[in-house]
């Protein structure tokens, strides 16, 4: 009985929920196609009876949450809506996309097989699942861009019940969704989908953190207000005087923002002093140009309040890649404290929050020629006409202009081409054409030649120089910060490589006058020219990196190359110190996997004095506990929130949660990741760092010091001050046994008079 009354209670759920659906999209502009949508509906229900998802609840209020994301969030119409609630019908269901075609037709068919693409496929041992599945999310986007719409929304339902999944599944999943998912969101324009992406993402993966800076942002609420109330009394009625139809309002930066900021800048809670900003959003008055509103509400602004030029944002004339629009400025508010102010239409807000949608809303009714977002499109195919095979190395190109600033430069006729910051004069070659970037000899930029790595700034007027005896180098790689001029580099640079390749065959086929080589001495050569394989092998000869004897006989005479005693004899020292972990007592498991073992492994006297020594002490003296490895990306310490990622060498790698490589490895090694705890390690050291800054004064060196060793023994591994125009800036390298510990030692240095910051380096 109790069962029927909860089936009756989950039925009545679900309908709700499906009512709710139906009626975010009766309030949009969209066309009224309701019974399309009704019928994914009962599809998606029929197809999924009796599925749960791991929380306990039934399955097709996954596929609803979606949809109504897709809908109220996004803005998207009935295609989407419907390709929503059926995207996973195909992967996990009987259903095929034939029968997805009959029913709905062809658009809908091909949405959801897209997002069926993404979620399935086979792969080498070798390589990474989720980068390919990467891969195919753009792939997909080429046909239709609502696959990685519906995709995004799939993924911010997901990170909203996560709760119910393990912790190891919750780390690989944020990790995802930060180094991919967020900066999507951010480029396809969604911001508010992008902020909660990252909030969510943070809650999860340092949830007291998260907690301590969300009470303090409340606690600070009354002081905040009290500043913005202030500030927009006379505002208000300057605007009002003007007759403008807005609305203005604070908005409190993201947590995740603020705490980014923190661990970017080395700065306290207190010291982050753009907690919030104003918005001042418009309506358009009939017949006046949006842009003069935006400088008219400006001009009022700064007839009040003292502007700070240097955080002046004119994203109105020239809008953001992704579609956004506003134009900052930062002002001396009354309380003698900066407030950034954001001004933007009622369509820039609408273009802001549900990004990419609500731009092709507006550009169906405006005569508008093609913005930064369609050119990033065009981009992200043109990177997709020539991929690197390797999965990684394409994920991080693509990611390379995800989540970047903007410059502006100008061509010597006066066109203005925007890039990313710290983009090059190479970059910019590569922007006009291919061609031209193939080709390119150097550059002008504002009338003065400069190097092919020269960083451009906002402004600069750049002249390409050509010369088609030029032709990609691999150190060119080094010189761009573009996907679209990495992904043309490395392209050529494989052709120039086939071709050299080529050349090399040609080369040794000759030699043995065109016979079938024998694998035995196919393989001497190999040896002999220390080849991984054929293909290295035709390029060193072809590149005349090695050279031919002159006749094949000439192979017999040549001997293979013998490794050095002093290679032995270090191999030898490699071997001795993994040894000595393999012989050490098994660790206790708790929590997945207890980071604890009792070996130490310290350097070891070299017998040949020839042997370089600090080589042999690097290897050995790295912390390896156990089969664990303490990197030094992010310099765990004990205390704080790790996960463990299992290398192919079946070593397991410690990483702070925040670690940047760790978002990589989440993001790319899902299935290697593991929870991991840690042990007593109150017998072994770690190196950390404290940095320092502070007003100069005599002895001031002395006094830090005489404070950090008050009562401890202190070993201090190394330290570096400077000092310039009465300011100084201070490291301590040193030992230390736990984080708890490094923050005891920064809290006695904080109290040297003098000192105005300190806190740990976490880099």
């Amino acid at each position: 009985m109790v069962d029927e009354k909860k089936l009756i209670e989950e039925e009545r759920m679900i309908e709700e929920e499906f009512q709710g659906l139906l009626n975010d999209y009766l309030n949009s502009n969209h066309r009224k196609k309701v019974d399309i949508i009704t019928r994914a509906f009962n599809m998606a229900r029929e197809a999924h009876k009796g599925a749960r998802r791991r929380s306990g609840e039934p399955y097709i209020m996954h596929p609803l949450a979606v949809a109504r994301i897709v809908s109220r969030e996004m803005g998207l119409g009935s295609t989407s809506i419907s390709a929503a609630l059926l995207h996973d019908v195909v992967e996990d269901t009987d259903y095929t996309v034939e029968d997805i075609r009959a029913l709905f037709g062809s658009k809908i068919a091909q949405i959801v097989d897209g997002l069926t693409k993404i979620s399935s496929g086979m792969f080498g041992e070798d390589v990474s699942a989720q980068a390919e599945n990467f891969r195919k999310l753009l792939l997909t986007m080429s046909d239709d861009i609502r696959v990685i719409l519906i995709k995004i929304a799939d993924r911010l339902h997901n990170m909203r019940t996560l709760s119910s999944m393990s912790p190891a599944k919750q780390f690989k999943i944020t990790g995802e969704t930060l180094y991919i998912y967020a900066p999507l969101a951010h480029r396809l324009g969604l911001f508010a989908i992008k902020t909660e992406l990252e909030e969510l993402c943070f809650k999860y993966e340092q949830p007291d953190a998260y907690a301590d800076l969300t009470r303090k942002i409340e606690e600070s609420a009354p002081e905040r207000n009290k500043v913005y109330e202030n500030f927009a009394v006379p505002v208000v009625k300057s605007l009002d005087k003007m007759g403008i139809d807005y609305e203005m309002r604070a908005r409190v930066k993201s947590v995740y923002s603020i705490w980014n900021k923190m661990q970017s800048k080395g700065i306290e809670f207190h010291e982050v002093y753009d907690l919030f900003a104003v918005r001042i959003i418009f309506e358009i008055f009939p017949g006046m140009d949006e842009k003069k509103q935006c400088w008219d509400i400006y001009s009022a602004i700064t007839d009040i309040y003292k502007l700070r030029p240097d955080r002046i944002r004119d994203w109105v004339s020239h809008p953001k890649a992704n579609g956004y629009q506003a134009l900052h400025l930062t002002v001396m508010g009354p309380d003698g404290k900066w407030i950034e102010i954001q001004i933007r239409s009622r369509r820039m807000d609408d273009i802001a929050e549900k990004g990419f949608a609500a731009h092709w809303r507006y550009k169906e009714s405006r005569i508008e020629e093609d913005n930064e977002l369609d050119k990033w499109l065009k981009t992200i195919q043109e990177v997709l006409a020539n991929p690197n095979p390797n999965a990684i190395d394409f994920l991080d190109t693509v990611k390379m202009n995800l989540f970047s600033s903007e410059i502006f430069v100008f061509t010597p006729k006066g066109e203005i081409k925007t890039l990313p910051q710290g983009a090059t004069a190479l970059d910019f070659a590569y922007t006009i054409h291919t061609r031209v970037g193939d080709q390119c000899l150097g550059a002008k930029v504002n009338h003065k030649l400069v190097p092919l790595s020269e960083k451009l700034r906002s402004g600069d007027q750049v002249e390409i120089l050509t010369s088609q005896s030029v032709q990609p180098q691999p150190e060119w790689i080094n010189f761009v910060g573009t996907a679209k001029a990495r992904t043309k580099i490395e392209a050529s640079l494989r052709r120039q490589r086939r071709r050299i390749g080529e050349k090399g065959k040609e080369m040794l086929d000759e030699l043995f006058n065109n016979e079938p080589i024998d694998n035995t001495i196919f393989n001497k050569i190999l040896h002999i020219y220390k080849a991984e394989n054929k293909e290295d092998l035709y390029f060193l000869i072809g590149n005349n990196e090695v050279t031919l004897p002159e006749n094949r006989e000439g192979f017999k005479k040549m001997k293979s190359p013998t490794p050095e005693k002093q290679d032995n004899l270090f191999m030898r020292y490699v071997k001795q110190a993994m040894n000595a972990i393999k012989k050490s007592p098994e660790p206790k498991v708790a929590n997945g996997v207890e980071v604890e073992s009792k070996t130490k492994i310290v350097p070891m006297e070299p017998t040949n004095p020839k042997v370089d020594r600090n080589a042999v002490y690097q290897l050995t003296e790295v912390k390896l506990r156990k089969n664990f490895i303490v990197p030094s990306c992010c310099n765990p310490l004990p205390g704080d929130d790790v996960f463990g990622y299992i290398t192919e060498k079946e070593e397991v790698e410690v990483h702070k949660l925040a670690c940047q490589t760790g978002v990589k490895l989440k993001s790319n090694f899902g299935n290697r990741i593991i929870e991991v705890a840690w042990g007593d390690y109150r017998q072994y050291s770690f190196m950390a760092s404290i940095v320092f800054t502070g007003i100069d004064r005599v002895g001031i060196l002395s006094n830090i010091l005489a404070k950090l060793t008050e009562g401890v023994t202190v070993n201090i591994q190394g330290v570096n001050v400077e000092s310039k125009d009465g300011i100084f800036e201070g490291v301590f390298n040193l030992q230390v046994h736990s984080a708890e510990e490094v923050n005891e030692l920064c809290a006695k240095i904080a109290k040297v008079d003098g000192v105005t910051t300190v806190h740990r380096s976490h880099v």
